[in-house]
């Protein structure tokens, strides 16, 4: 099998001659925009032999003022495929897909909603601050958070149907809100969830596949379940938030799987080969190959050795 069609086959619950793998980190400052960024993705997949080549994004939307009051979410403005760091981000992807091998799986990196809603302002106040100012914001006069919202999507619909025709694979879609000490169910439901669904059917009706990414940790898990029918793969922070790849499956019966090592310790970080090697075959033995893509609960450590991300790679081809 092709990279391509051991990931199609997981995806879709197919019969796999192993199990398909990914991960990724953040390069450093240094190789993280123009020719650089490149040549680190396409050296990362070199060195890490990945079924599923992440294109990482670091163009995020842009500093739109300082956030006084639920009025300042209307200086967020509408943008599209052509805005500037749309663009920057744009050509790192087709850049890359002129020089990724024939056979390979990509998927693009989409900023969810919170993300993208909150980079504007971030550098200015940090990140737990403007995730507190969001809320805040959200419960004191939500209609002009809301509109930034419906901005937001838009743009990253259109960033996402870009890379999409540029023959990118699937869209690896990063959503926060999921937290239980930041929005209450309800709050989730009304102001996050219509949103985040709107651009994953988006990027089914364009062909896509779709990889929920439920990031960072105490998440209240079942507030996703109904995306299940919309994302053709899950990951989660299994270890970061205690919510284990079976419970996961039962919550998402339609949709594959991915993850099973903890991204900041544990044996693929601290591990000898030895160790790692027994982890996943452990997992994948626990777990099962059907429907089933290793990974991590999210973004390895930059500094982390491209040899040990291989040698996670393959200990999965041995099982």
């Amino acid at each position: 099998m092709t990279k391509k069609q051991r990931v199609l086959a997981a995806i879709t619950g197919g019969e796999v001659d192993r199990v398909p793998a990914g991960f990724s980190l953040h390069f450093p400052k240094e190789r993280a925009h123009g020719d650089a960024a490149v040549q680190a993705h396409l050296d990362f997949f070199r060195e890490t032999d990945c079924d599923i080549s992440k294109i990482m994004n670091e163009n995020l939307v842009p500093l739109a003022g300082e956030l006084g009051t639920p009025d300042d979410w209307d200086k967020v403005p509408a943008f599209d495929r052509t805005a500037p760091f749309m663009q920057q981000q744009l050509q790192l992807v087709g850049d890359i897909m002129a020089k990724v091998p024939e056979g390979s799986y990509v998927v693009a990196t989409l900023h969810g909603i919170c993300a993208s809603a909150i980079h504007p302002f971030e550098s200015l106040y940090g990140y737990v601050p403007i995730r507190e100012k969001l809320c805040a914001h959200l419960r004191e006069n939500s209609a002009p958070v809301l509109r930034a919202f419906e901005r937001i999507t838009d743009g990253m619909i259109d960033y996402a149907r870009a890379c999409l025709e540029m023959g990118v694979d699937g869209i690896y879609y990063a959503a926060l809100g999921g937290e239980k000490h930041y929005f209450a169910d309800d709050e989730f439901r009304t102001f996050i969830a219509p949103f985040e669904k709107k651009i994953l059917s988006a990027i089914r009706d364009a062909g896509g596949h779709t990889f929920l990414h439920i990031c960072k940790e105490n998440l209240n898990m079942q507030r996703y379940e109904s995306y299940g029918a919309l994302s053709d793969v899950v990951n989660w922070g299994v270890y970061e938030t205690g919510f284990s790849l079976e419970e996961g499956r039962k919550l998402f019966p339609k949709s594959a799987i991915m993850g099973g090592l903890h991204n900041r310790s544990g044996v693929l970080v601290d591990g000898t080969k030895e160790e790692l090697t027994q982890a996943v075959g452990d997992i994948i033995a626990s777990f099962g190959k059907k429907g089933f893509l290793l990974g991590a609960d999210c973004t390895l450590p930059t500094e982390i050795p491209t040899d040990s991300i291989a040698a996670a790679v393959k200990a999965a081809a041995m099982k």
